[in-house]
């Protein structure tokens, strides 16, 4: 790689995640390269908006697949209401063996489309329907992100979707969320959609089991509204779940989203790294390797943010190459390890109201703070 005080243009690649609640990765992106090409107009900038198959996936694949189809739909939302939802076809050119459906919980069992948190009856429903739609357009693959959810409910709900019929003692089917999963007593798998030909991806950032204290109820369920008291009572729930399946709740990502990944695993998918997959389906590796600067960031950098999400995935890939990184998070909780530089916006607003009320005002001085101080070693 040419030293960064090559008189050439510099080759800065930005490859933010999303700010939840406050940007978009695109605008992240955009924003920050705004504020760089203020300072340091002559440079080669590129912008890869990032995912980790939470919020943001369908985005980040559209942008470097121009002939995506984003397709509308309708499903049932997380608390049974209709919601306007979206899938996205990659035509057959993306997949070695044909089209690829990418689906993502959050745009359609996530926890932003519920208007008051429902722990206990909360579903994933809409997820599975979405998949539906793509299986019967004729993907011959499926991309799956599974981020974001707003229920615990082991993934029951988009399973009746695909077709499973979870029965009750009486035959009937079992209420929705985690609050009838206890109820569950035979699971008939006789009519359920088979996966497609080239196989279902799953995306996703963390490798929680589905029950046990490191589960999907005890760690996730409380940011969905779960009570202390709650937790023991939704973690049986699951525990008596996932004994009519021949799946241990123990599996590595079984606890994602709310248990859909164990759901996911009893279909058949894979689990893999989201952050992983979509740096992959970017070619950011090549990209990085071939960059003076990587800028990445997320809304909120804390001692997760190196275990699987998009910041320390992308840091870890520029280590290789000996490229330095430099981090924009909208707060900053821990000391960031092993980057160049680091911006925070709530201090470059004063404080986090400020910065989430107008990030993108704050998004461009930090790119032109981040450029002069690069041009200051240059």
């Amino acid at each position: 790689m040419s030293p960064l005080s090559a008189p050439r243009p510099a080759r800065i690649l930005i490859a933010p995640d999303s700010f939840k609640g406050s940007a978009t990765a695109e605008a992240v992106a955009s924003n920050i390269a705004l504020g760089w090409s203020s300072v340091r107009g002559q440079d080669h900038i590129q912008l890869a908006p990032m995912a980790d198959g939470g919020e943001g996936t369908i985005d980040a694949l559209t942008s470097v697949y121009p002939s995506a189809d984003r397709r509308p739909i309708r499903v049932a939302g997380p608390g049974g209401q209709a919601t306007e939802a979206e899938w996205l076809y990659l035509p057959p050119a993306f997949g070695a063996r044909g089209s690829t459906g990418v689906v993502e919980l959050a745009s359609t069992s996530g926890i932003t489309l519920l208007d008051q948190l429902s722990p206990l009856d909360a579903h994933s429903t809409g997820f599975g329907q979405a998949i539906v739609a793509a299986l019967k357009a004729g993907v011959s693959r499926l991309i799956l992100g599974i981020g974001g959810s707003a229920s615990t409910d082991g993934g029951a709900g988009m399973l009746q979707a695909l077709g499973y019929r979870i029965l009750d003692e009486s035959g009937r089917r079992i209420r929705p969320g985690n609050r009838g999963l206890p109820d569950a007593v035979r699971v008939d798998a006789s009519a359920a959609m088979q996966l497609p030909e080239s196989g279902v991806v799953v995306l996703s950032d963390v490798t929680n089991p589905l029950t046990g204290p490191n589960g999907s109820a005890a760690v996730f369920s409380p940011q969905k509204g779960a009570s202390a008291e709650d937790i023991p009572r939704m973690d049986s729930a699951l525990e008596h779940f996932a004994a009519l399946f021949n799946i241990s709740p123990q599996a590595l990502g079984a606890g994602a989203a709310g248990g859909t990944g164990f759901g996911l695993m009893v279909w058949g998918a894979d689990i893999k790294s989201g952050a992983e997959e979509i740096s992959s389906l970017l070619n950011l590796p090549s990209r990085i390797e071939h960059a003076d600067l990587l800028i990445t960031g997320e809304g909120r950098f804390d001692q997760q943010s190196d275990l699987g999400k998009v910041v320390g995935t992308l840091r870890h890939t520029a280590d290789a190459f000996d490229v330095p990184v430099a981090l924009v998070a909208g707060a900053i909780g821990s000391e960031p390890e092993g980057y160049s530089s680091a911006m925070s916006l709530s201090d470059l607003a004063g404080d986090s109201r400020a910065a989430m009320t107008d990030p993108e005002t704050y998004l461009r001085i930090a790119g032109a703070k981040l450029a002069s101080n690069f041009a200051a070693r240059s």
